[in-house]
């Protein structure tokens, strides 16, 4: 009996859809504890002719479940959140009021599984602040309020889509995955919705992108194929944005040779 995280026979390279891991962030439904994640992630998953899977923070607590669900999997996508991660796992003080633990305890458990077993990962916003506290790396917990610093978060008074809209470019480092990704931009404009950003970087990490600001705005993991961490919403308007929708297509064409291997 075959279930939606069973490994497909071989196929063709073009006609093969990887199953790519999504995370989700705790909620509540009607006052009842709930796991969600917003349609725009999974839109630009499946856009990139691929299929997302939800993973419930549970399986973190269950004894091998990571393993036996990665062993089904051809990819890992980390989305934004509402939430931050909490502050004691990059081994500092204090209470995040916007906390999210079983999210926390499950991107951080499956970022080292993944990166061990060398299974393609993006992560955005949130997921990339993830990457960067599970890579022992640091963050700035409210990066408008650090010298030197511009405000990234959101204008809420602005209608959803305005508050999407791209409103400062980012440079990208030579050499790296993300040149290589987008070898015709230098630079180009992204939406910045985020009130926190990372600090300091561990040493598996790579600066892939920089804000005016000189705040990091992308990363890659050394010597991995692909782990991609970006800063800014991607998933927004994957469709009809280059740059948006080049990011997902190499992510999928990754999961997809990873599939192969």
């Amino acid at each position: 009996m075959s279930t939606i995280f069973s490994k497909a026979p071989a196929r063709k390279e073009e006609s093969y859809r990887p199953i790519i891991g999504v995370v989700m962030c705790a909620n509540s439904i009607d006052e009842n504890p709930a796991l969600t994640v917003h349609e725009k992630y999974l839109d630009a998953i499946f856009n990139a002719n691929a299929i997302p899977v939800c993973l419930p923070h549970e399986l973190a607590s269950r004894e091998g479940a990571i393993q036996e669900v990665l062993a089904r999997l051809d990819g890992i996508f980390l989305t934004g959140s509402p939430s931050n991660v909490e502050p004691h796992w990059y081994n500092e003080d204090g209470i995040e009021e916007l906390a999210d633990p079983g999210r926390d305890k499950l991107s951080i458990a499956l970022i080292h599984a993944t990166l061990a077993q060398g299974i393609p990962l993006l992560a955005a916003c949130r997921g990339m602040q993830e990457l960067v506290v599970a890579t022992g790396g640091s963050l700035y917990r409210k990066v408008q309020e650090e010298p030197g610093y511009m405000d990234h978060r959101e204008d809420t008074s602005l209608s959803h889509d305005e508050q999407f809209a791209l409103v400062h470019p980012v440079s990208i480092e030579p050499g790296g995955l993300l040149a290589e990704l987008l070898p015709d931009y230098q630079s180009f404009q992204v939406n910045s919705l985020h009130g926190q950003g990372a600090k300091r970087l561990g040493a598996e990490l790579s600066v892939e992108a920089r804000a005016p600001d000189n705040l990091v705005e992308a990363v890659s993991v050394r010597g991995h194929p692909f782990a991609l961490g970006v800063q800014w919403h991607p998933e927004w308007h994957s469709l009809t944005d280059a740059v948006s929708r080049q990011l997902f297509e190499s992510f999928v064409a990754a999961c997809r040779k990873y599939h192969r291997g």
